[in-house]
């Protein structure tokens, strides 16, 4: 096999389409990826992550148990994220806790609460599928989703731009001059659970948290800009996933986790690169 039959044989359609949405997620990946890193959370994307997979048990065992036909595991993965991102940014501003603390306890309640309710959830439940997914099994519905989640992260970005740059760098400054700083804190944390949320239904707690994080802090090690880290952030996106499927089928490898570590040595080589300008 060569790279022109992976590209253009009528048989890998399916590896095309998944390109296309790993192109299409890039965007909204290196908007909220640079908020999160900038901000420091980047462990928020696990935490959110895995109290999604608490929500995700809580409504099958409520489908299954109690006849909730109306709950599904999207809506109950939606609510466990959102109130994972929630409640760290009130914990965090009201009560002063450190971020990573209330992270860190969200993370391991919001697992253990899904693992919980699955053991108990009747009938086989595929919850490693959740946690991996596969980008090569995608649907033109997901393409739409992909779509939308777009629109919702890189409009309010756009319009907000100049509050949510005074929210990141200098938030008293911020607050000084008008900003609502801490509203805008808590709709960044809801975007990013969003942005899990309807991603890991695609590619997989594991890869999600990973396109979160790599590309983004990459984008950090060459620019101080956050304007300029969003967008190389999502260029590295769409690279690193592009060039991860393809080298999976190539290699006849799984295409999840060679994203990942094209994702990780890059990562590796930019901080090298830094460091080697600073010096």
């Amino acid at each position: 096999m060569d790279i022109n039959t992976v590209l253009f044989a009528p048989e890998w359609g399916f590896l095309r389409f998944a390109i296309l949405i790993g192109i299409l997620i890039s965007p909204a990946l290196g908007v909220i990826g640079t908020l999160v890193v900038t901000r420091r959370i980047t462990s928020l994307a696990g935490a959110s992550a895995h109290a999604a997979l608490g929500g995700f048990g809580l409504a099958l065992f409520l489908q299954r148990s109690c006849g909730l036909a109306f709950v599904t595991a999207t809506v109950g993965a939606l609510t466990g994220s959102m109130l994972a991102a929630l409640t760290v940014g009130i914990v965090s501003i009201t009560a002063k806790e450190r971020e990573d603390t209330v992270i860190g306890a969200v993370w391991a309640l919001g697992m253990s609460v899904g693992l919980l309710f699955l053991d108990h959830t009747p009938g086989y439940v595929d919850w490693q599928s959740y946690l991996f997914g596969n980008i090569l099994l995608l649907s033109r519905q997901d393409l739409y989703l992909v779509l939308t989640l777009d629109a919702l992260v890189l409009i309010p970005t756009v319009i907000f731009y100049p509050q949510i740059l005074a929210m990141l760098f200098d938030s008293t400054f911020a607050e000084l001059r008008g900003v609502k700083g801490n509203i805008i804190y808590l709709v960044m944390l809801g975007l990013t659970a969003l942005t899990i949320v309807l991603l890991i239904n695609l590619v997989g707690i594991m890869l999600v948290i990973a396109l979160l994080t790599l590309p983004a802090a990459a984008a950090g090690c060459h620019t101080g800009h956050l304007r300029s880290m969003m967008i190389l952030g999502a260029v590295f996106n769409g690279v690193f996933v592009v060039s991860g499927l393809i080298a999976s089928s190539l290699l006849s490898l799984p295409s999840g986790p060679t994203i990942v570590v094209i994702s990780g040595v890059v990562y590796i080589v930019s901080i090298g690169i830094k460091r080697l300008r600073t010096k």
